[in-house]
């Protein structure tokens, strides 16, 4: 037996005591927290609630963003038309995305099939959130856009976003020719024309879950990188990219164009927590928070709710901060 010195153990055990605190570190979010491809979290009087992708929507809420809890989902059945504009689709909505909008609250979704390009984006609105209200309902507003063979574009995860002028946008793409933007109507929330103009905003051969936002006079483009729903095997990361006009150019730090492939990494795997996706950007308690799934290797891999500060540099670049607790 060879006797080191402590200073040669010293590495070592600062590796396993470090390995030991990332395993141990308390969970930030309790309650029902697994969901996947979270939407913007949106406020209703005095409640926060997030949908994701689940038969029927899934719906989770809170009153403090700390602790949650399981709400009804949003479709008992789907609507009949969805059930004819995508092959196998089968009442399986994915990545839903919401905003509150001129006293109704606008949800799209996702219907489509594992790796098929027939899809399409619909619309279902309510005027609370609240599901023990009296005028709790959703209706069903139908389709807002479709791909079909063929099309430049896969029309799913939707991110809608209001600018400052009141106009109201949506994002979307996965895969293809990448991640694609088209005006809405601000008062129906369906797309402002049939032929309402598309600009392409950003392409990779895996990209997909974009989210825009506005900070100061630039626009922001989330969009992840990789592949999803592999539990601790998913490769999902984080891209960012900013323009100085909603409908881009947008580039990344070192100036390359995202529609050409650019995108700065914003967020990647950290220690249990694999594979983060599906930003939505929240205002709340005097700061701007960002809310995405991750695959907690702690839980077989489920993917789980995860909310953090959003920070910036003095440049003008976003920086995921520290995660949001009882305190914060």
């Amino acid at each position: 037996m060879v006797c080191l010195p402590w200073l040669a153990w010293a590495p070592l055990l600062w590796l396993c005591l470090f390995t030991l605190s990332i395993q141990a570190q308390p969970d930030p979010l309790t309650g029902q927290i697994f969901i996947h491809d979270p939407s913007t979290i949106v406020q209703d009087q005095g409640t926060y609630y997030v949908f994701g992708t689940k038969p029927g929507i899934a719906v989770r809420a809170s009153t403090n963003l700390v602790e949650w809890h399981g709400e009804p989902p949003v479709f008992a059945h789907p609507p009949k038309w969805t059930l004819t504009v995508a092959p196998r689709f089968d009442g399986y909505f994915w990545a839903p995305d919401i905003i509150h909008q001129q006293g109704r609250f606008f949800l799209y979704y996702s219907v489509s099939a594992w790796g098929k390009q027939t899809s399409a984006i619909g619309l279902a609105t309510s005027p609370t959130l609240d599901h023990t209200a009296t005028n709790y309902a959703w209706t069903d507003a139908g389709m807002v856009i479709q791909s079909t063979n063929g099309s430049p574009y896969n029309t799913i995860d939707p991110s809608v976003m209001r600018d400052a002028d009141g106009s109201l946008w949506l994002a979307f793409g996965s895969y293809w020719e990448g991640i694609f933007l088209t005006a809405l109507d601000a008062t129906t929330g369906l797309r402002a024309a049939t032929n309402a103009p598309v600009y392409h905003l950003a392409w990779n051969d895996s990209i997909e879950a974009a989210c825009l936002m506005r900070h100061g006079t630039n626009y922001y483009l989330f969009m992840d990188w990789g592949q999803c729903c592999r539990g601790t095997n998913s490769t999902y990361e984080v891209r960012v990219g900013r323009a100085q006009a909603i409908t881009g150019p947008y580039f990344d730090q070192e100036g390359s164009d995202l529609a050409a492939g650019g995108g700065s990494r914003f967020l990647g795997n950290d220690g249990r927590y694999i594979g983060p996706g599906h930003i939505g950007i929240l205002e709340a308690r005097g700061s701007e928070w960002i809310s995405y799934h991750t695959y907690d290797a702690n839980f077989q891999g489920r993917s789980r709710l995860y909310i953090r500060k959003l920070d910036w540099t003095a440049d003008g670049w976003p920086v995921a901060g520290q995660a949001i607790g009882p305190g914060n």
